[in-house]
């Protein structure tokens, strides 16, 4: 294992020293387009659904590839325009880190972090525009374990500031998870997709033309792994 995380090292520092040595060559750039191109632009809605699971497996199994990219080609790639295939309204946990836990890099995925991952009116827009206008192909609403803004709604005790707004999105969530913070957790990212598709007609004409999907899943902080639920 140590031989097998060195030789990562080793080719990892050998693309970083081919991209500032400017040695990306033209075909080198046709190759991680077309790497790139196949990565982001699946053809159908359960495609990119697909692509996010697999993914995940790649970074609970830690053999990611999304490192191996030349981020200096991506970026330029992406310097005038985004073409992500998926949308991840997420929490804003810091154990939370969207592009590195399905193992995707710049331009890929369209994210909305906010506390309790929540559909507001503001999310709810930023998420119209990914999917309308970036043409996301599949919309997935990531709870987490052991989330606060869950956790502080079955409290139900007085906080500082305005965290309590947080409150009245997620209490229907909890109501039948009985003090299970998992289970709440699981409720809230699954309550959260329904309201998407019942408060945008934007979303919902999407999802009945089948250009668009939106679903729930849930994200163990401790191993890592994202269940779709």
């Amino acid at each position: 294992m140590v031989r097998e995380n060195e030789n990562r090292r080793r080719d990892f520092l050998k693309l970083a020293a081919f991209g500032v040595a400017g040695l990306a060559t033209a075909p080198a750039r046709g190759m991680y387009q077309a790497q790139r191109e196949s990565i982001q632009r699946p053809g159908t809605p359960q495609e990119a659904v697909d692509l996010l699971v697999q993914g995940n497996k790649r970074y609970v199994a830690q053999t990611l590839i999304s490192f191996k990219e030349d981020l200096d080609i991506l970026k330029a790639d992406t310097e005038e325009h985004q073409e992500p295939f998926a949308a991840v309204l997420s929490c804003a946990d810091s154990r939370v880190p969207v592009e590195l836990v399905f193992d995707q890099s710049i331009g890929h995925i369209f994210v909305v972090r906010v506390a309790g991952n929540i559909a507001t009116p503001d999310t709810i827009g930023s998420l119209e525009y990914g999917a309308a206008v970036l043409g996301v192909k599949a919309l997935l609403v990531l709870g987490h374990t052991n989330c606060g803004a869950v956790k502080a709604t079955i409290a139900g005790k007085a906080v500082p500031g305005q965290i309590s707004t947080l409150y009245q999105y997620i209490h229907p969530a909890v109501a039948g998870a009985v003090g299970d913070l998992t289970k709440a957790c699981g409720q809230n990212a699954t309550l959260q997709a329904s309201v998407l598709r019942d408060a945008s007609p934007v979303l919902a004409d999407l999802v009945k033309q089948k250009k668009l999907i939106i679903g729930a899943a849930l994200y163990d902080v401790g191993t890592g792994k994202i269940t779709i639920l």
